[in-house]
């Protein structure tokens, strides 16, 4: 099952287009995504073009990057036809 996504910002490109600003509201980031190495916190978040400029000239919007979420849930469920594969 594809989850939807999950939109926590908005970027804006400079005039020369080389460089985007992006805000991002952490309150919307689910914590299930928010991830720990060596004491510190990370989270994946991609950063799109908008097909069209946004109201107040917001040129892309950023999303959590779920893949990775996906991905394990995937591996940790097993189907009936796995269960005919195991070793013993």
């Amino acid at each position: 099952m594809k989850e939807e996504t999950i939109f926590v910002g908005t970027g804006w490109a400079n005039q020369e287009g080389w460089a985007i600003n992006i805000s991002v509201c952490l309150s919307d980031i689910p914590k299930e995504y928010i991830t720990e190495y060596k004491g510190k916190k990370y989270i994946k978040l991609g950063v799109i073009k908008r097909k069209s400029e946004g109201d107040k000239g917001q040129t892309h919007f950023v999303k959590v990057d779920t893949y990775k979420k996906e991905k394990e849930q995937e591996e940790d469920t097993i189907s009936p036809d796995d269960l005919d594969n195991l070793p013993f």
